[in-house]
């Protein structure tokens, strides 16, 4: 299993009471992935700068993308997937 960052950013023009409208079936289905083990930490930018940024753990970039779209804001969202490693040991060769 690996880690991915998913930035997840609204599309321009999104009607933001709309999203709203979702709230509740975003955290269910977001405590669902989490029992899973499909995602971990969710972290919420200002309103302002419109991003969602979510651990999430999958076989590849494509299976990381998949777990995000089936989240219920995912249809308001630009997704950008980052595989995500653990930082090198001080003086390791990189």
């Amino acid at each position: 299993m690996n880690s991915y960052m998913v930035v997840c950013t609204f599309k321009e023009g999104t009607v933001m009471s709309d999203v709203f409208d979702v709230i509740a079936a975003e955290q269910s289905k977001a405590s669902e992935l989490e029992s899973e083990g499909k995602i971990g930490s969710v972290y919420l930018a200002t309103l302002m700068r419109g991003t969602v940024f979510i651990e999430t753990f999958a076989e590849s970039v494509e299976g990381a993308t998949a777990i995000v779209e089936s989240l219920p804001m995912a249809a308001w969202w630009d997704i950008d997937v980052f595989p995500l490693s653990a930082p090198g040991k001080p003086g390791a060769a990189s």
